[in-house]
């Protein structure tokens, strides 16, 4: 069964307070980064699988992009973005990634921002997106880095005065479930390598035109906790583009 923490009420709240979730993508420390790596939307057809509360979703609208689709698990999720973000070419679905069935070459960008290490295959979600993708079409996605979810619990090492000592990195090759801590509580994400997100996108063809290892950007240094973001990496932005050739492997 697949875990919906964010509709549990405790833990939704506790997200509704993040940095992210009150200010939108400004409030994303990534989203300078990810914002460069965004393709031309005007007269785009947009897929935006685990949108939360859409932000993603309505800057590709004000964007020029003709419709855009919101897939997310969470009930709580998207009755937010209907009422934050809710303009008439966007429409939200409730559904899982995994379960999420497109008709082939419907949409000509893919994107999604911090959802697949909550997905168990990976390699399902590339074939999802490639079937979906127009020749030519576009990926652009975030997803936790794989230094910061090897070791699972995603929590610094301290001193014995509370001081951070160094940030753990273990099993980086044993691939799969992690119970990390997010939020005060206990979360499933999935490990991958380095090597298994972008092996697999090439397999399933896919040209990789950018990875990015986003930094905290210099306006947001003051931010509690921020300077420790640059002692490593917590986040990974891969941009890709569907290859159009007869022999491509799907």
């Amino acid at each position: 069964m697949k875990e919906n923490k964010y509709d549990q009420d405790s833990f939704f709240e506790k997200y509704s307070q993040m940095t992210r979730s009150r200010y939108g993508l400004s409030g994303a420390g990534e989203w300078s980064a990810f914002r460069q790596l965004l393709p031309d939307f005007k007269g785009k057809r947009v897929l935006d699988l685990g949108c939360g509360y859409g932000w993603h979703c309505a800057y590709a609208v004000e964007h020029g992009a003709s419709s855009v689709l919101g897939i997310d698990l969470s009930h709580k999720m998207l009755q937010v973005a209907r009422e934050k973000n809710n303009a008439p070419s966007i429409t939200y679905r409730q559904c899982a990634i995994e379960d999420f069935n497109p008709f082939p070459s419907s949409f000509d960008v893919v994107i999604s921002s911090l959802a697949f290490h909550y997905v168990k295959d990976w390699d399902d979600v590339v074939r999802l997106v490639h079937h979906s993708l127009v020749p030519n079409g576009q990926f652009i996605f975030s997803v936790e880095h794989p230094v910061f979810t090897a070791a699972g619990s995603q929590d610094w090492f301290y001193r014995d005065n509370g001081d951070i000592a160094h940030f753990p990195v273990d099993n980086y090759f044993y691939e799969g479930k992690r119970q990390a801590v997010f939020l005060g509580e206990r979360v499933v994400k999935y490990h991958r390598t380095l090597t298994t997100y972008l092996d697999s996108l090439l397999k399933h063809g896919f040209f990789i035109h950018a990875v990015v290892e986003p930094q905290p950007p210099e306006d947001m240094m003051h931010l509690d906790g921020m300077k420790d973001e640059m002692r490593r990496p917590m986040m990974i932005l891969i941009s890709a583009q569907k290859n159009d050739a007869d022999n491509a492997s799907v």
